[in-house]
């Protein structure tokens, strides 16, 4: 499959839903769960993803973050006839793990993923569902850096402008299959 025309490309944005003041009053949380229940739509994302990360060349690995990046990822993986590595929060893997710390606009934030997973000198592609600060990305980075991985770009479904996300992950290649104001 190509990358689907602007118009296409509308349908799928049109299928994620903005929920203004949630969580928190001021925030508008993008919904991605309407495009992910309409089968269509979801299979036109994961192959426009795939369409979209083919001039990184080949990836060993795919990473996701918990947790939409986990169904994002997973599929763009099969799609690519490569393996998927979960980033989770903390606590959720059992040991032995690696893990990186990171400060979130109301606190901080744990990734870890389970030792050996990501294989040192493996390509990996890391993938999310929503690009914002930037902040949950760089650390994804961070830590498959950290465990030998060699980073060839992100991708996510949708790039929220002006949050500053590409600039938190400057000198990487970003690729966003979606945009919309923040």
């Amino acid at each position: 499959m190509t990358t689907p025309g602007p118009g296409e490309l509308d349908g799928l944005g049109a299928l994620v839903r903005a929920v203004p003041d949630y969580p928190t009053p001021g925030v508008t949380f993008r919904d991605i769960t309407p495009l992910l229940a309409d089968g269509p739509a979801f299979n036109g994302a994961v192959a426009s993803l795939a369409d979209l990360v083919a001039h990184h060349g080949p990836v060993d690995t795919v990473t996701g973050m918990e947790a939409r990046g986990f169904v994002l990822g997973a599929a763009l993986a099969v799609r690519l006839g490569v393996g998927f590595v979960p980033l989770r929060k903390a606590g959720k893997l059992p040991p032995p793990v690696e893990s990186v710390t990171y400060d979130l606009e109301y606190g901080t934030a744990t990734l870890e993923v389970r030792t050996g997973t990501v294989t040192p000198g493996s390509r990996v592609l890391i993938v999310d569902d929503v690009l914002a600060t930037g902040g949950t990305a760089a650390a994804a980075v961070r830590l498959v850096e950290a465990c030998g991985g060699d980073v060839v770009g992100a991708a996510f479904l949708l790039e929220l402008d002006g949050l500053g996300g590409r600039d938190a992950l400057s000198g990487l290649v970003v690729d966003s299959l979606l945009t919309a104001g923040s």
